[in-house]
């Protein structure tokens, strides 16, 4: 069991600069809860300008709706999706998605944040497909429950900044944001959204270190510091 090393006033220092130097990300871009929904399915495994382009096609198509879903024939919503990659499972997996949300909830969204949000993810993890994060990305982004998500920008950051000391199971690593911040929904939604941020812009695989807003959190001689980091003191190992 890996042990964290940023406190709780740290970790809230964190997501303080990063709200600072970055600005408020608006995540997750949609127009209804529904669509998020069909997003989080879609972004599996893919970048999100494809998963763009295959929401264009069920709006196109004016299929972005449960129902619409659910009549489609499965080679023609394979289509549609092809864009993210993984069609035939991407598809599949919205199938399933859609039966689940239309048998349970009646295809009402509002009827499904009401459902006690533990008892909601449950169910959302007995679904195909869908596990620990993009159910909570369900609940976080679409029904705004405050379930902390996790990913792998998330272990990236906190491994190269020695924030965590090994490796550490999802509920775990979910349970560390949930006992040090506030468990509030449009913060989690927002450090979320700014971490994943920082991972696809500066800690990439080849990470920009030198320019990211985390700099100053580098680890220096063995040890955190909040001193500038010399270009030869930012080279980190992969994830």
């Amino acid at each position: 069991m890996a042990n964290f090393v940023l406190s709780q006033e740290e970790l809230l220092e964190v997501y303080r600069h990063l709200l600072t130097e970055i600005g408020p990300r608006g995540w997750w871009p949609a127009e209804s809860p529904f669509e998020v929904m069909v997003g989080v399915i879609l972004t599996q495994n893919t970048a999100w300008k494809n998963v763009e382009k295959a929401i264009q096609n069920l709006k196109a198509e004016r299929a972005l709706n449960p129902e619409k879903i659910a009549e489609l024939p499965l080679k023609q919503l394979e289509e549609l999706v092809r864009p993210s990659g993984y069609f035939r499972q991407k598809a599949r997996r919205l199938k399933d998605f859609v039966s689940y949300f239309l048998d349970c909830y009646g295809g009402d969204v509002q009827k499904m944040a009401d459902q006690n949000p533990e008892t909601l993810r449950e169910e959302l993890l007995s679904i195909r497909g869908i596990g620990p994060e993009s159910a909570d990305s369900i609940l976080l982004y679409a029904l705004e429950k405050p379930y902390f998500v996790i990913d792998a920008y998330t272990h990236r950051i906190f491994d190269r900044h020695e924030w965590k000391d090994g490796p550490v199971s999802y509920d775990a690593f979910q349970e560390y944001f949930h006992r040090n911040l506030p468990r509030d929904a449009a913060l989690f939604n927002e450090f979320h959204a700014l971490i994943d941020y920082v991972g696809h812009h500066f800690c990439r695989r080849n990470p920009l270190c030198e320019v990211c807003p985390l700099q100053p959190w580098l680890p220096s001689r063995g040890e955190r510091s909040r001193e500038p980091v010399e270009n030869e003191q930012a080279k980190t190992g992969e994830q």
